[in-house]
């Protein structure tokens, strides 16, 4: 039995940080797990700036209503969960991502929370586990699943190692040359062609 883990943001939708940095015009809010491989630090620092400015969910979320999913990602997404069970694992938050599943036609999200204020000023987050894409891949491993993983940042890294075929997607030129390991792919009938080769 096959499970394939995906990321969300940079896989299957834009990241949704750079397009809220471009619709506030803070660009400092475009920093990503693509640049901070420390977590917990980026969200601070990303909380810390939405405090300075005077942000809040709802800003962040009328800029969620404007995305939509990465061309071809949908069509992607369908076909992959015809040959196998898929999980989208994400850094994200169940607040930023419920809008996207309903574009993505409701894959199953397994993500964090964020601590949000009455005001509407976000406080902080709660994320589900510590190191959350490589336990989740270890833990379905464990129940007996064979894991495919793709993803295309720093945080992502554990899960594609950990995982029987992983595949970096639309990656960095620095993350791809610090893993050449890694098969990098950049178009999704690639990415495809890879999981089902690995599914034989």
């Amino acid at each position: 039995m096959y499970i394939t883990c995906l990321d969300l943001e940079g896989v299957l939708v834009p990241e949704i940080w750079i397009a809220f940095a471009e619709a506030t015009g803070i660009p400092e809010l475009k920093r990503t797990t693509r640049d901070e491989p420390d977590y917990n630090k980026l969200m601070q620092y990303r909380l810390a700036i939405l405090k300075e400015h005077g942000l809040g969910l709802k800003e962040i979320q009328d800029v969620i209503a404007t995305i939509d999913p990465m061309p071809g990602a949908k069509e992607f997404l369908d076909e992959l969960r015809t040959l196998c069970q898929v999980i989208i694992i994400s850094d994200t938050f169940t607040q930023f991502a419920a809008p996207l599943m309903k574009k993505l036609g409701m894959p199953t999200i397994f993500c964090n929370t964020l601590e949000v204020a009455e005001s509407g000023e976000v406080t902080g987050f709660k994320m589900r586990v510590e190191n959350s894409k490589y336990a989740t891949v270890k833990a379905l491993q464990s129940i007996g699943f064979e894991t495919i993983a793709s993803g295309d940042s720093y945080n992502d890294l554990g899960m594609i190692k950990a995982s029987k075929a992983g595949f970096l997607f639309k990656s960095t030129d620095k993350i791809k040359a610090d893993n050449p390991d890694l098969p990098a792919f950049e178009t999704y009938d690639e990415l495809m062609a890879a999981i089902k080769a690995a599914l034989v």
